[in-house]
């Protein structure tokens, strides 16, 4: 059965227990590995630095503590198999409704159902926030 190494165990250990909770569960079905959870400040200029974020601190919700995000992907990480990516997604939202916990996934921003559109926003496929 899959399992969270020690450093994807403490990525997730910093997010909002709802987030915990999904993907506790998550990692039951299917294998994954936590990429991010809580950035500090450093960590967030270091994000919008390198590209991996345009959000400025404080204003990410990586940046709560505990975070109120989490960047997730399916492992072994393939970053152009958007269907795997896709696929994982469903999973996610299965176990999230069923929990009763909402989510937004950062490659469907509007929660629409279109996965993958641009309209203005970055896609994200890691990125898993809750809704409050």
């Amino acid at each position: 059965m899959p399992h969270f190494s020690d450093i994807s165990a403490f990525r997730l250990s910093t997010c909002d227990t709802r987030l915990q909770s999904i993907f506790n569960e998550v990692i039951k079905l299917t294998d994954c590995t936590i990429l991010c959870g809580h950035r500090d400040k450093t960590a967030q200029e270091e994000a919008v630095k390198s590209g991996a974020s345009k959000v400025q601190f404080p204003n990410s919700k990586h940046n709560s503590f505990p975070s109120k995000a989490v960047d997730v992907m399916p492992y072994p990480i393939d970053w152009n198999d958007t269907a795997r990516v896709t696929a994982f997604y469903k999973i996610v939202k299965a176990v999230a409704d069923k929990q009763g916990i909402k989510i937004r996934w950062g490659a469907d921003w509007d929660m629409d159902g279109t996965y993958w559109e641009r309209d203005g926003w970055e896609v994200d496929g890691p990125h898993y926030e809750v809704v409050d």
